[in-house]
Formats: structure tokens, sequence, C-alpha cells
């Protein structure tokens, strides 16, 4: 694609244009829209950054939040995407776009006025998506040098749930309620078993990944067999860990709003037993 043909100018360095094939994009370059009217030809050199939004919903949000930015901000979100993007190696949701921005000038808007907001799930997060987790690191450093601002730690994991979200295509409301299930379901296992897990340790990243997909398998309501004599040994040998097993059912079967099979419970027994045993 060689050149495109201005729609609409978005700002001084933002424009939506139609290429050659008639797809619409999104273009940033250093006054690329100043004095541009509809219909003008643009051609691919005088382009910095260039990306799809296809939706007509996500164009008219990323519109409306495009007043609020001021360019170096903008550059340095567009930046942080393409970061991501690289480190990711696949393509993304287009929602990161609006998503991310949205999400990152309110937390620098934040930082500037002293605001700060806590995450109260950036460890399940963290065990979560580590992949992510890590991407968002680098994410949150780059914005810090560039804009001079400091992002707490806990937008790690906000920034996290983004690129999981545009990986995966899952809202990250969900994924925000899938932590917040996390966290209620850990703290669960600690009372009842009387023990303070190690959130650092190898067997808590085990124990978080098994139910993150166990929280997976229930959404979309695969089933896995159950090894019926597995579980009538387990119920006889560990009835703690195979009670706390089912209490940890159905409080997900309570947010999730969705069955989970039987054979569950023999598995979570499984690494409860393991945990359990260990921090004896």
């Amino acid at each position: 694609m060689s050149k495109f043909f201005v729609k609409k100018v978005l700002n001084n360095n933002v424009l939506i244009a139609s290429g050659e094939d008639r797809v619409e994009v999104v273009l940033i370059g250093r006054g690329i829209g100043f004095g541009r009217r509809q219909g003008d030809e643009i051609v691919r050199e005088s382009v910095e950054k260039l990306f799809v939004l296809t939706d007509r919903n996500e164009q008219e949000q990323y519109k409306k939040l495009l007043p609020n930015i001021d360019d170096e901000t903008l550059r340095v979100i567009i930046a942080a995407v393409e970061l991501i993007r690289d480190r990711v190696g696949q393509t993304l949701n287009e929602h990161i776009h609006v998503g991310l921005t949205d999400h990152l000038l309110f937390a620098v808007n934040r930082m500037i006025r002293g605001i700060g907001i806590r995450n109260p799930f950036l460890l399940e997060t963290k065990a979560l998506y580590p992949f992510e987790y890590e991407v968002a690191e680098a994410v949150t450093k780059l914005i810090n040098q560039r804009l001079t601002v400091a992002l707490p730690p806990g937008e790690v994991g906000f920034i996290a749930l983004h690129i999981h979200s545009a990986i995966t295509n899952k809202a990250v409301r969900d994924l925000s309620r899938y932590s917040e299930l996390m966290a209620t379901l850990i703290q669960l296992i600690e009372v009842q078993l009387d023990v303070k897990l190690d959130k650092e340790s190898i067997d808590y990243m085990r124990l978080v990944r098994h139910i993150r997909y166990t929280i997976e398998r229930v959404v979309r309501g695969e089933k896995v067999d159950e090894p019926e004599k597995i579980a009538s040994l387990l119920k006889t040998e560990y009835p703690i860990c195979y009670n706390l097993s089912w209490k940890l059912i159905k409080v997900m079967q309570q947010t999730l709003k969705k069955p989970v099979y039987d054979a569950e419970a023999v598995y979570l027994t499984m690494h409860l037993q393991r945990i359990q045993t260990k921090m004896k």
C-alpha cells in the first residue's frame, strides 16, 4: 500500500484514511494532519505508524479519546502498543488501541495529580498471566521513562490484563472477575488449611495455573474425564482436601454461573494435598 486518502483529520498528528484497497486505517505521523482536507493524498513515506480499526464503534471511541491526549502522551501510548505487538509476535485484538489508551491516559493523569489506585489482585494476575505480566513490566518502564511519571506496581497488573485480553479476545472485565475469583479461592484455601501460601513459590504458581485452567474449562463448558478409583481413594485418604475442593467448586459455580464437573474435584484435591503436605 503506497498511498492513502484522507477521510477525517483527528488532530495534527493523527488521521483516518483509506488505502488503495479501501480499507480504513489510522495514520500517525508528526504534522501529518496539519492543513489536510478530505480526499487529500498521503504517501506511505510520511506515515510513522499505521494500524487498522475495522470496527466502527472502536473508531468512534478512539476519536473521542484523542482530544484529551497531548501529542507526546499519544506517541508514548502508541509506542507501548507497538512494544506489546513486537513482544507478543501475533495479531492483537484491535480493541487494545482504545482500551489501553483509555486506561493509560487515566493512569498517567492520576499519577500527575498524585492519586494512586491499589490493585488488590496483583499477585493473582502475575501468577495467572506470567508472560503478559513480564510484557506489562516493560510497558510500564517505557511509560515511566518517556513521560517522567512513576506508575505504581499495581498498574503492571492492569496492563497485563489488557495484553491478555488483546491476545485471547476476552473482555478485560471478565479477566478482572477471574482474578478476583482467584483471590477469593486462594484466601479460602489458606483459611481452611490454616496455611500462609508463599506467593512466589513454584507450588503456588502450579496451583494458580491449575485453577486458571479449571475456570477456563468451566467457562467453555469443557468436560474432563473422572478417574473414579482415584476419586474414591482421595475421598478416603484426604478428606480435608477433598471437602475443600468441593467448597472451591461451589464458589466457582456461584461466581461463574455455570456447572463444574465432578472430575475437577479430583484434580484440585491432588494439588491441595501436595501443598498441605509441603506446608507441614
